[in-house]
């Protein structure tokens, strides 16, 4: 038994594929009593080469499983790189006394893996964040039949068979017929083709002099009711206040308790109570 990291054979997914997938299926699978004994050595007493032969082992499953992933544009060896890490979360959560094999544990946190490195990937902007979201990303593609839009029948089909709103069945549809586009036009666009970046029909209202003017407003207005409201407040909730908030070296509730000769729950109070009065003075 061994707890150190051994020297593993060059498996990387990276300029051939074809030899790494060549590589990783010519290592022999494990019979089930074999993998019951590195999954107990692993388990029971943390053997590190233990691991290093159940992932090895079950490589060829995650790169099964990530050619069904081939139709979102992204790198296979991206994909199988991930469902790795997958794999490997996995071996080292495996109980070899749940009774099942360890291909069977693994599916879910290679899939899970795979599926949060496109969600990040595929689009520059998210397109799933929620729970929801992501199950319609992963099912819609499968549900849809044909390449156009889906009309209404269809898209209740797909809301009824996936548990969801017919409005998030049309919402995600949407973000996946779309595409990422640059803000600014490019360097080298003409004139034609630069109208069409976002950047020259959007509305930029921050230098809006009416804007401006209504936000210097504002600020002008808050600031002349704040003075007026503490003004209102009696000295020594005025004093309590300015020195919590308003200082630029904010004093302790106990530095205040020593002030004013009292408890510091009492300042606490205080301080409460006057920006109660604070606040309905700025409200008035």
């Amino acid at each position: 038994m061994t707890t150190s990291l051994q020297p593993v054979p060059t498996l990387v997914p990276g300029a051939s594929l074809e030899a790494y997938v060549h590589s990783v299926n010519s290592i022999p699978l494990l019979t089930p009593e074999r993998e019951r004994e590195l999954a107990e050595r692993l388990f029971y007493k943390e053997d590190v080469e233990a691991a290093r032969q159940l992932v090895l082992a079950h490589l060829r499953f995650v790169v099964h499983i990530a050619k069904s992933y081939s139709g979102y544009g992204l790198a296979q060896a991206d994909l199988i790189q991930e469902g790795n890490v997958g794999l490997m979360k996995a071996v080292k959560r495996f109980n070899p006394e749940m009774g099942v094999r360890l291909v069977s544990f693994a599916v879910h946190w290679i899939k899970a893996e795979i599926h949060e490195f496109i969600l990040r990937n595929w689009r520059i902007v998210k397109v799933a964040t929620t729970k929801a979201q992501r199950k319609l990303f992963f099912n819609l593609r499968s549900q849809k039949k044909r390449l156009a839009w889906l009309n209404n029948d269809e898209v209740h089909r797909v809301a009824e068979t996936l548990g969801v709103e017919p409005r998030e069945v049309r919402e995600m549809e949407s973000r996946l017929t779309g595409h990422d586009m640059a803000f600014d036009p490019a360097s080298d666009a003409d004139d034609d083709a630069a109208y069409q970046s976002p950047a020259q029909y959007l509305e930029d209202s921050r230098y809006d002099p009416a804007r401006q003017l209504e936000e210097a407003d504002w600020t002008d207005s808050s600031t002349a009711n704040l003075h007026e409201a503490l003004e209102r407040l009696d000295d020594r909730s005025r004093d309590i206040l300015y020195q919590r908030w308003l200082a630029e070296e904010k004093a302790t509730l106990h530095e205040l308790a020593a002030k004013y000769n009292v408890s510091a729950e009492r300042i606490r109070q205080l301080e409460k109570n006057a920006m109660n009065k604070l606040k309905g003075n700025i409200a008035a």
